[in-house]
């Protein structure tokens, strides 16, 4: 068994692991860095190799009692399994002692989503005698037209803009890329953006290429999303919590309503998993009703 002169040293090996070896995004490799460092401060002055799965309980037991919510015990507990089962790989223990730690059960939640009208309200409530009216009309348009995660949108790319196709290409989680069709109308947007507002915008060193920028010319923050998103909504009157993502899941259900196959709106979200892109099939069950009724065979039958 190799020896452990330094947990710190050994985190870091880990998070290199899953950046090169899992291609994990800084964002979620970040997560896994916090989660360990959180139950490496739990254990004291206990060696990681002395970890019993009673260790493991405790702690998941003491962030039940703490009231974290069952979602981000869900997170850390997954984190601890992929350490462990790191320093298990890497020879530094001989036995996995997280095999037998279950994961906190989380009930199927339901995402908000706004109407057609209430994008279209929040779209309306943008002032565009203001510098960066232009440009929050484009981000609005690209979110909701384009089902993005805000990180793929403050990272999108002028390069990966491909208007007379009609696509961009998607940086998503873990740097992979995907095709995703994008509207005339959001094109139109970020055209006027770009032949306007971004046009008188003094661009920082590295940021080129980035589409949104704020007025001083560097990257917008994922931060800066969530207000615009917000004061819009508080403009349109809209009372439901609304982020960023609200305009995804707006997206997706949008395009499931309007009888999207969902194998396509799994592709063009990024998910892995088709059962991550079923929660939309639970939220409008009344059009799902009418479309078997409108084209089971018994149905149609006079």
């Amino acid at each position: 068994m190799r020896n452990i002169h330094s947990i710190t040293d050994v985190i870091g090996r880990f998070l290199m692991y899953l950046r090169l070896e899992k291609g994990l995004s800084v964002n979620t490799t970040d997560g896994y860095r916090h989660d360990v460092e959180k139950f490496v401060s739990y254990l004291q002055d206990k060696p990681i190799q002395e970890v019993e799965e009673d260790d493991l309980h405790n702690f998941v037991c003491i962030l039940r009692d703490l009231g974290m919510a069952p979602a981000s015990q869900a997170r850390i507990v997954s984190g601890l399994k992929m350490f462990f089962k790191y320093l298990k790989m890497e020879g530094y223990i001989d036995k996995n002692p997280t095999l037998l730690l279950e994961t906190p059960r989380l009930g199927r939640h339901l995402p908000t989503v706004l109407t057609v009208s209430e994008i279209d309200a929040m779209i309306d409530a943008i002032d565009m005698s203001k510098a960066e009216g232009q440009r929050n009309r484009a981000i609005i348009e690209t979110l909701y037209g384009c089902g993005l995660r805000v990180s793929e949108l403050v990272d999108l790319r002028i390069s990966n803009i491909y208007a007379n196709e009609g696509y961009v290409i998607v940086i998503g989680k873990g740097d992979k890329q995907r095709l995703v069709p994008i509207s005339q109308v959001a094109l139109d947007e970020i055209d006027k953006y770009m032949r306007d507002s971004r046009a008188s915008v003094p661009v920082k060193r590295g940021c080129e290429d980035i589409l949104f920028l704020n007025r001083r010319g560097n990257k917008l923050t994922r931060v800066m999303i969530y207000y615009i998103i917000r004061d819009l909504c508080e403009a349109a009157g809209i009372k439901k919590t609304v982020s960023p993502h609200t305009l995804r899941h707006s997206f997706a259900t949008h395009l499931l309503e309007g009888g999207a196959n969902l194998r396509a709106i799994q592709q063009m979200l990024g998910h892995e998993s088709i059962t991550t892109t079923e929660i939309y099939v639970h939220i409008d069950r009344t059009f799902l009703r009418e479309e078997i009724l409108h084209y089971h065979p018994r149905n149609c039958k006079k």
